[in-house]
């Protein structure tokens, strides 16, 4: 049995990736639909993290992963904050 710990912490994770595909699905719609302004400048403006690339060699086999990148910005925190809610309240 999964203890209450462990799941609080699948849950956040799980709340984050689809928070951060929501919001990068509002973005899109943003760049879409919204005119050249400053509000469509302040909510696709994207702060880019980047870990990689992190060769591993295991004598028998070699791979290369990454890099690794997180793109946020305010529709990326607000999908994020709209999934927290949602599992919050759900379940």
């Amino acid at each position: 049995m999964i203890g209450p710990r462990r799941r609080s912490l699948s849950r956040l994770v799980w709340a984050a990736v689809i928070g951060l595909f929501i919001g990068a699905l509002l973005t899109q719609l943003a760049t879409m639909y919204l005119p050249d302004s400053a509000t469509r400048q302040v909510l696709t403006t994207t702060v880019s993290a980047s870990l990689g690339p992190l060769g591993i060699d295991l004598l028998a086999v070699a791979f290369v992963l990454g890099p690794l990148t997180i793109n946020l910005n305010a529709l990326s925190l607000v999908g994020v904050l709209i999934v927290a809610l949602i599992v919050r309240n759900w379940l």
